[in-house]
């Protein structure tokens, strides 16, 4: 089959890079004589049958995008997967159009509707994704970085150092929530490349639902470690996905709180930083201790940066190897680069059975990138336990006596590093 026109379409959240795929997509489609056709606003309106909001590109257009931030199309979360009549509608309206290629740019909320297309089209329509993501959680091979990570980390790491000066400079906490659903990628990679006091993410705690007690108890053995240096100020960054690891028992916002079209929990809706600081600052002030300690979101301000110049460079090779491979007749595939060369993994090694939905990867606890990340924190560990004069030192900076430190703090045996 000839492919002569080709879509293009973003779904998910905003990620830097993404106008940099669109415009290398579109300026390698015209050269090899195929027609580029960009719809606005992902599946949303293909999805009602809708033919209208959509253009066909042209090298002018996008000459100059690659390192500006946001999406020239906008984006959707529209699942058309998830209702057989809105996947009929987005291949109808497709086929009405005459696309015979799609290059989509998404993350694991992507995945299933890509498949579904070209399953529904029964391959007419070949389809080949960008995994775009600045959670860095698709579920494509380890050694692979998803679009708009790196920016996104590096913005962030700017935004923490602040922090952490500001914090220096007025002896006070700073709590961070950093974006990242449900995996703690980007807030791992923010903590550790800033040097954050400490980083906290979903998966640490293994298996079962995470309370808030246990973030509670880190946050506040971090403190105190702190004032044993001498220190009075720190930041803590925790993960946005931790919400969702929570018992709905224990936060009755859970059971009302808005989710998105892909089901996800807003985690924006539950006030993570607040309940941490509420529960941390009411153990401290009940022993003597005041700390000041302020909740900062660190989320949006990721999403529509100008991506950095090794980003659109990235950005570029995955939409010109999107393209080649759709006009070679591929299709049903994640372009990847790996080991500077394109690589394309079946879309459907991205797509979880048991849910259906795009699997995601997480943290590998066990890895010496994060054990290394840990070793740099400041939060308290196995050996603070083995020296009874560190104990001592621990157990005046919080306002205990030696014995009421280790019961106090007994049950964060279990989440303590191990000895290295």
């Amino acid at each position: 089959m000839t492919v002569r026109r080709i879509g293009i379409v973003v779904g998910g959240g905003p990620a830097p890079g993404t106008n940099a795929v669109i415009a290398a997509a579109v300026i390698e489609a015209v050269k090899l004589g195929c027609v580029p056709i960009g719809f606005q606003d992902g599946l949303h309106w293909l999805a009602q049958r809708y033919t209208d909001e959509q253009h066909e590109m042209t090298i002018d257009e996008v000459s100059r995008v690659h390192l500006v931030g946001g999406v020239m199309l906008g984006t959707s979360r529209t699942d058309v997967a998830a209702d057989p009549a809105l996947l009929r509608n987005t291949v109808d309206a497709l086929r009405k159009l005459a696309i015979d290629g799609l290059v989509a740019i998404g993350g694991d909320d992507m995945v299933r509707s890509a498949i579904a297309i070209e399953r529904e089209s029964v391959g007419r329509i070949k389809v080949v994704m960008v995994p775009k993501s600045i959670d860095n959680d698709l579920a494509v091979p380890d050694q692979v970085t998803t679009l708009g990570y790196e920016t996104a980390r590096h913005v962030g790491v700017q935004l923490v150092m602040n922090l952490m000066e500001d914090a220096r400079t007025t002896g006070r906490w700073y709590l961070g929530v950093t974006m990242g659903r449900p995996t703690g990628h980007l807030t791992l990679g923010i903590g550790k490349a800033a040097s954050a006091t400490c980083t906290i993410i979903p998966e640490e705690f293994g298996p079962g639902p995470v309370r808030l007690a246990d973030i509670a108890d880190i946050v506040e053995g971090s403190i105190i470690k702190r004032r044993a240096l001498g220190r009075r100020h720190g930041v803590v960054l925790l993960s946005e996905g931790l919400v969702e690891r929570f018992d709905p028992a224990e936060v009755e916002e859970l059971e009302d709180v808005d989710r998105d079209a892909q089901g996800n929990i807003r985690v924006t809706e539950i006030d993570l930083g607040r309940k941490v600081i509420n529960a941390v600052t009411l153990r401290l002030e009940k022993r003597g201790i005041k700390v000041s300690v302020v909740d900062k979101t660190i989320g949006y301000e990721l999403r529509c940066a100008a991506p950095l110049p090794m980003e659109a460079e990235y950005a570029r090779d995955l939409g010109f190897a999107a393209v080649r491979h759709l006009v070679g007749g591929g299709g049903r595939a994640v372009v990847t680069l790996q080991d500077g060369a394109p690589r394309f993994v079946p879309l459907a090694d991205c797509l979880d059975p048991v849910t259906g939905r795009g699997r995601q990867r997480a943290v590998d606890v066990t890895s010496e990138n994060y054990q290394v990340a840990r070793a740099y924190m400041v939060r308290l560990e196995q050996a603070d336990f083995a020296d009874p004069a560190t104990v001592a030192s621990l157990a005046v900076a919080g306002g205990f006596d030696p014995d009421r430190f280790r019961s106090h703090f007994a049950r964060l045996d279990l989440q303590l590093s191990p000895q290295r």
